[in-house]
């Protein structure tokens, strides 16, 4: 069945129709506003056809640029983007803008003050007659999804680029210091800040100051822009592992659009000097024939559990066992090794509260924590991530539990996920500092 042109429904046998499909995405590439939101809104919704649906979109997706755009609550994301969206429809560009606005407790619905912001020339599409058809904006509610953007988000990016939008726009919704989310959605994120705060800009250090990659001083016709931006030079130190890109301070007004072709300047500039590094990454890891022949393989997947106790009992039940357990004291965790045919499930437990392991479960509960990828060169894989530019969350390689040599990737650079790079256990000089115990 059709509902207004779009597929509203599925065939019999629970599958969406494929001639159906490529109809919606031919709409879409040919600039189909209405297709468009409806194709989002089914997206967005889970509904039986999206799965399909998002497949088809992904083969034109992917050219994108896509500017994350987050801070505090007040800090003026909003009319800001609209100013960002105006200045790309200068340079003749198609946009797209997916506004994200926290959800009621009580009815689950949001206010969706980001479209009332952008009510103006850039009304939606055009479709009320009077806005711009090159910009479309998708105001979604986080429904009580943390980390300042929506569930949805990604697959709504996806759908979007596959319409044509070569810039794409995401507002997450006011954050505080660890709501980084944005940071597996954008290529640059751009964060706001206003004169005014204080203490506030020292205490979102230990989270989102440390993402950024172009700071930005909103407001700052007011006293105090100085100052702020004095402060955030002043913690650069904070963000010096960026392959070579210090993230600069723009001064902007909002309101009037002073600082916006500045900004959007810098953006593009950051984007040429880090926004080819996911695929850097998948390329030194995947893409050479050389590499997959040099060892490569998935190795384990990193379970964060409150107590491995508790947990190797549904492991058990499946009739994997306990190899053995080990601690291992710098990193203030306690591991469990589950073999599992060439790889592993490794269920890692805090054994204090203030560890990365602790404050990963404080703050998103049990659950997938890391996936590692063994290498059989892992120094060499280690500088040449570096020389490519590749972000990564470790500053050398460590050694591990079961005495493997290890670091980390950052997900900035990964597509959202704590990526893990392992090589063989290093030898008796090395040593490690841990702990084992009898699996049994």
């Amino acid at each position: 069945m059709r509902l207004d042109g779009i597929i509203a429904d599925v065939s019999k046998d629970g599958k969406a129709d494929r001639f159906e499909i490529t109809q919606v995405v031919e709409r879409l590439r040919a600039g189909d506003v209405r297709a468009l939101a409806r194709a989002v809104s089914l997206v967005e919704d889970g509904a039986a056809m999206a799965a399909e649906l998002l497949a088809a979109c992904r083969e034109f997706a992917g050219g994108a640029l896509r500017i994350g755009v987050t801070g505090p609550p007040g800090a003026g994301k909003s009319t800001l983007v609209d100013q960002m969206a105006r200045w790309l429809r200068g340079q003749g560009q198609m946009v797209g803008v997916v506004a994200v606005d926290p959800s009621s407790p009580y009815t689950g619905g949001a206010l969706l003050g980001d479209r009332i912001r952008m009510q103006g020339a850039l009304n939606n599409g055009g479709k009320d007659g009077g806005g711009d058809a090159g910009v479309y904006i998708r105001s979604m509610a986080s429904r009580g999804a943390m980390g300042g953007v929506a569930r949805a988000a990604a697959d709504v990016c996806t759908v979007m680029e596959a319409a044509g939008r070569g810039t794409i726009l995401i507002e997450t919704v006011g954050v505080g210091q660890d709501e980084v989310d944005v940071i597996g959605l954008a290529d640059v994120t751009v964060l706001v800040l206003v004169p005014g705060m204080g203490d506030e800009v020292q205490s979102l250090k230990a989270g989102v100051m440390e993402v950024a990659d172009v700071f930005v001083v909103n407001k700052s016709d007011r006293g105090g822009a100085e100052l702020v931006e004095q402060e955030i030079v002043a913690m650069q130190g904070l963000v010096a592992e960026r392959g070579g890109w210090i993230p600069p301070v723009i001064r902007t007004v909002a309101t009037t659009g002073e600082g916006v072709e500045e900004l959007m300047k810098t953006v593009r500039r950051c984007a040429v000097e880090k926004g080819k590094r996911r695929v850097r990454f998948g390329a030194a890891v995947a893409g050479g024939s050389a590499m997959a022949e040099g060892g490569l393989r998935l190795d384990h997947l990193g379970v964060a559990v409150k107590s491995i106790a508790a947990a190797r009992g549904f492991y058990e039940a499946l009739g994997l066992a306990v190899s053995h357990v080990e601690t291992v004291e710098h990193e203030k965790v306690k591991t469990a090794m589950l073999p599992l045919g060439e790889s592993r499930i490794e269920l890692l437990e805090a054994t204090e509260e203030d560890s990365t392991i602790g404050r990963f479960l404080a703050k998103r509960g049990e659950g997938l924590h890391h996936v590692a990828v063994h290498v059989d060169a892992i120094d060499a894989m280690f500088a040449r991530l570096m020389a490519q530019g590749v972000r990564l969350a470790s500053d050398a390689v460590r050694v591990g539990a079961g005495g493997h040599r290890y670091f980390f990737v950052h997900p900035a650079s990964t597509g959202g996920v704590l990526v893990e790079i392992v090589g063989d256990a290093a030898g008796p000089s090395a040593g490690t500092s841990s702990a084992r115990e009898d699996g049994d």
